[in-house]
């Protein structure tokens, strides 16, 4: 143990000493990154103000009668020892207000509530223990970008029609990628995981009344297609906004008046605040009230942009119900959101400064990842009841019933890498208990069911509370295989967990057809990823693993491939449009951005025929056989 108060403070505020990588290597936390770190969370690195803030915190420790946040059951009224002979005060989510006295609470309904004793602040995680075992199902992801019939971008029109179809079709779900609000003026910003704002809807969506037509192509061209889709929805709503959009606007609370600010200030001084005067980089300066006076209409146009976005899925999601779908809409939540959007502008106290959230290396990145996205502070998130991430989950179960959460592994530790070039990155502890019980709060109370990707370097424990908690993990055929085998071995259908959505691939990786072409691989050497002799030995496993899968499903047609999925016991199964349309490219290429055309791929085919594919009738037997 070190003497070193910055060690001690760094370990109080949940940094981790180090990490085993996968072949167990021991990577231990540095000077350089514990500092890095600390001052990314606002705290210290000199040692005697190290010392001063960590015995503040011990103090505050010392004088609690109960941490910060606490974990109940909901539906009970939960006796918590802290309170033994002292009054309290109870702050229910709807505002109702109680008093009493002792270590017996009432009844909590499930939600956030806060409770004051002794001048300390508790908040109460009122959740179920947890969420019902999910319905097997089956249904099909696609690329909401690309499913226009022209060169225009994909709108929520265009994923009703494809609800719709699919729903009749047989399917019980259609998923997306994140609808988090984006970049609407920075036309190469069109990652939906890198977002602006992941309590907002994404705008570039929208269908507008009345739109010009885009040239088609195998690619979106998003510098022609984007503007003239915002300058169709500006003249839309300068027209005629429509019945109710002022009496909704009126209405508005201060979160969504404030991310129409940021945006309107960003069509005015360039997407990212960073860029911006340094009047404008505080949501609370003069010159931003200022301009909210002097620019009313252009917030009002942007909160409209919201307004629009929600409706247009209502119509979603009504789809989907007339269809008899099971779940409807499967939305994902980026882990992250970009460190100068709309969301660190409205509330920098809750992110963390200076890093992004990434990967330490492992045998599928050497150099490990850093993804460009902004940690949530876990300190700032306690401070606030956690609401921040659950007013970010009920935007999504607003109009899903089934929610994917992105490197759900962030829930327990989270990889934070330093701008800094040479400093190593680190895991910061994050509060587990508390994220999963306002994960299942949120999913209760919308009748939800949560999807946690469990990919990667798993910490210990992780999917075993996941699992008591009922939120499903994901299982990916092409990496479900026995590692530690001396030769290939994947595991057969009845080996795959049930609690899990299954399958075949993601937008990160290969399509069934290009996974057995190795396209993956041709693309990491064409652009020099790897060497010519290392493609040569990656192809020549692939070669092995394609040989050794398709033996075990009985064949290497797309139907062998969804019933063999469709035989294992996961509750829920997952397959591609780019599979059912027979797709040799991928989505999106992790690590490149210009180099791939990520995000860009259209599937070329009407929206409205998708549920006449004969692939897709072919699928819905079989799920049906195997009673999906």
């Amino acid at each position: 143990m070190t003497d070193d108060p910055r060690d001690a403070l760094a370990a109080r505020l949940g940094v981790i000493d180090g990490y085993h990588d996968p072949t167990g290597a021991w990577h231990a936390t540095g000077p350089e990154t514990r500092d890095a770190i600390l001052a990314a969370m606002g705290e210290p690195v000199a040692p005697d103000e190290a010392r001063d803030r960590l015995d503040a915190l011990t103090r505050d420790d010392a004088t609690r009668p109960l941490p910060p946040w606490v974990v109940v059951g909901s539906g009970r009224g939960p006796a918590l020892e802290g309170l033994a002979g002292r009054d309290w005060r109870l702050i229910r989510e709807d505002g109702v207000t109680e008093a009493g006295q002792g270590p017996e609470l009432p009844i909590l309904s499930n939600g956030i509530h806060r409770l004051e004793v002794g001048g300390h602040e508790t908040w109460l995680l009122a959740a179920p223990e947890r969420l019902p075992d999910a319905p097997r199902g089956w249904g099909i992801t696609l690329p909401l970008y690309g499913l226009a019939g022209d060169g225009r971008i994909g709108s929520y029109a265009d994923l009703r029609m494809a609800v719709e179809r699919l729903g009749h079709a047989g399917a019980g779900f259609v998923g997306i990628n994140p609808i988090h609000a984006g970049f609407p003026t920075d036309t190469d910003a069109i990652s939906p995981y890198a977002p602006s704002h992941r309590g907002r809807l994404a705008v570039h969506h929208i269908a507008p009344r009345d739109e010009p037509g885009q040239a088609a192509g195998d690619l979106i061209d998003y510098a022609a297609a984007q503007p003239g889709r915002m300058d169709a929805l500006r003249a839309e709503f300068d027209a005629d906004p429509g019945a109710g959009f002022q009496a909704w606007w009126a209405a508005r609370d201060a979160d969504l008046e404030r991310f129409a600010l940021h945006q309107a200030l960003s069509a005015r001084l360039g997407p990212r605040w960073s860029d911006w005067p340094a009047p404008y980089r505080r949501p609370d300066s003069p010159e931003v009230a200022e301009f909210a006076r002097a620019h009313a209409n252009d917030c009002a146009f942007h909160g409209w942009l919201q307004w629009r976005a929600d409706a247009q899925l209502v119509e979603v999601r009504q789809a989907a119900e007339a269809a008899g779908m099971a779940y409807g809409l499967y939305l994902d939540l980026a882990v992250g959101t970009h460190p100068h959007g709309a969301e660190t502008w409205g509330r920098p106290d809750l992110f963390a400064r200076g890093v992004s959230l990434g990967a330490p290396p492992d045998a599928f990145s050497a150099g490990g990842q850093s993804w460009g996205l902004a940690p949530l502070h876990p300190l700032a998130l306690a401070r606030d009841g956690f609401r921040p991430l659950a007013a970010i989950l009920q935007r999504q179960f607003a109009h899903a019933r089934l929610l994917r959460i992105d490197h759900i592994l962030g829930f327990d530790r989270a990889f934070w890498v330093p701008e800094q070039d040479g400093v190593p990155g680190a895991y910061v502890r994050m509060p587990r208990e508390a994220l999963l019980a306002v994960a299942r709060i949120e999913a209760a109370r919308a009748g939800g069911t949560v999807v946690g990707e469990d990919l990667g370097n798993i910490p210990d424990g992780l999917q075993h509370v996941l699992w008591e908690s009922r939120i499903l993990g994901c299982r990916v055929a092409q990496f479900e295989q026995d590692w530690d085998a001396e030769e290939i071995r994947f595991k057969p259908a009845d080996r795959y967990a049930p609690a899990a959505l299954t399958s075949f691939s993601t937008h990160d990786l290969p399509t069934w057809e290009g996974w057995k072409a190795g396209r993956d691989i041709a693309w990491r050497r064409d652009l020099g990823d790897i060497s010519e002799d290392g493609a040569r030995e990656a192809r020549a496993r692939r070669n092995e693993e394609v040989a050794r899968l398709t033996e075990l499903i009985g064949g290497a047609g797309v139907d062998d491939l969804h019933a063999f999925l469709a035989r294992t016991p996961s509750w829920l199964i997952a397959v591609q449009i780019e599979d059912l349309l027979g797709r040799l490219e991928q989505a999106n290429l992790p690590g490149t951005i210009h180099q791939h055309p990520n995000w860009r791929r259209r599937i070329g085919m009407d929206p409205a025929k998708l549920g006449q594919l004969d692939a897709v009738a072919r699928t819905a037997d079989i799920m049906r056989d195997h009673d999906r």
